[in-house]
């Protein structure tokens, strides 16, 4: 049974309502806050990577999900299978690197409740061995939706197999989610950038991205475009809905229509200054599925970012659906119907 859910069609026979693909990373977050990274000594260890920070939002919120990754063959391989299954989360797509590659290690500062930074090691990395082997047609058709990080197009063989699956899910009627996750490690010049992140957008049902990104996807198209621009732009492609962050400005959803919304950031007591566009990402994405309309979706998403960066961890302190309801709630007591709306 296919079934319209507002401006995205979900096949709601399919086992998955989200598979996603790319990287599943270790972050040390410090314990010791705001200090520079080199006075920091206690370190507290979580699941990270985006994808795999949403993987667990969309299981927190009661969505069955899927994960394509490659991950070392070690003991930090074994903890990221054994996180995502105590979340629900499949993982008979998660695989082993074969070849002495890592996990990715993402050592976070936090020098005060507005200035944060992150130290990525990424080389010789497990997730970026994923290859055109590792995708199974039938787990894509499975799938509602195919999540597609930015971060696994920057080498071969991930590319490959991030483009493979792409194709698999066009051919299948499986959505397409494009979050750009723009992270300048293993990328080799703009240009590499601009060729692989526009080939997915074109293709793609829904795009997550900040101004940064955006303005990165179109480097070979054309530059100076504003946001609206950019919107009718991509929505000329076949984008359903792009979404573009400024951080705290607030962001913008364009949806194919012609219409725009905005929100903005709830006001909460910073402990971070990262984590919370996967959280946004998660709970927005929830919202589409459950066919809300766009302006609550994102009030979701912008209320389930803010309870991200007042907590220590990203996946570990991702929201159930009745939390992000209560802290809007209370939100909306304090300071008022609209606090978020634009």
């Amino acid at each position: 049974m296919v079934i319209s859910m507002g401006y995205l069609t979900l096949d709601e026979t399919r086992a998955f309502d989200i598979v996603l693909l790319g990287r599943a990373a270790i972050d040390l977050n410090p314990t010791d806050y705001y200090k520079p990274l080199d006075e920091s000594t206690t370190f507290k260890k979580y699941l990270g990577g985006s994808p795999a920070n949403i993987a667990v939002g969309m299981a927190r919120l009661g969505k069955k999900v899927g994960f394509i990754g490659k991950v070392s063959d070690d003991q930090f391989g074994t903890f990221i299978e054994k996180r995502f299954q105590s979340e629900g989360i499949d993982t008979s797509h998660v695989t082993r690197a074969k070849n002495g590659e890592k996990l990715g290690l993402t050592f976070t500062e936090i020098l005060s409740e507005s200035e944060s930074s992150i130290l990525m090691y990424r080389n010789g990395i497990a997730d970026l061995q994923l290859s055109v082997e590792d995708i199974d047609e039938e787990y894509i058709k499975q799938s509602k939706t195919l999540l597609i990080s930015g971060t696994a197009l920057a080498q071969s063989p991930s590319r490959e197999a991030a483009l493979k699956a792409l194709r698999l899910a066009k051919k299948n009627g499986t959505k397409v989610i494009f979050d750009i996750d723009y992270r300048p490690y293993n990328w080799k010049n703009a240009d590499e950038i601009a060729i692989y992140y526009s080939a997915v957008a074109r293709e793609a049902d829904v795009i997550l991205a900040s101004r940064e990104e955006v303005d990165l996807t179109e480097a070979l198209i054309e530059v100076g475009r504003d946001d609206r621009q950019s919107a009718d732009y991509w929505h000329a492609q076949g984008v359903k809905i792009l979404v573009i962050k400024h951080g705290k400005e607030g962001s913008t959803a364009y949806t194919d229509d012609g219409n725009s919304y905005s929100i903005k950031p709830f006001p909460v007591k910073l402990l971070k200054s990262f984590g919370g566009g996967d959280g946004y990402a998660s709970a927005f994405l929830y919202g589409l599925f459950e066919g809300w309309d766009i302006m609550d979706a994102l009030e979701f998403g912008s209320a389930s970012a803010a309870m991200l960066v007042a907590s220590h961890a990203c996946s570990e302190d991702m929201p159930d659906v009745e939390s992000v309801k209560k802290f809007i709630k209370e939100e909306k007591e304090q300071y008022g119907e609209m606090i978020a709306r634009q």
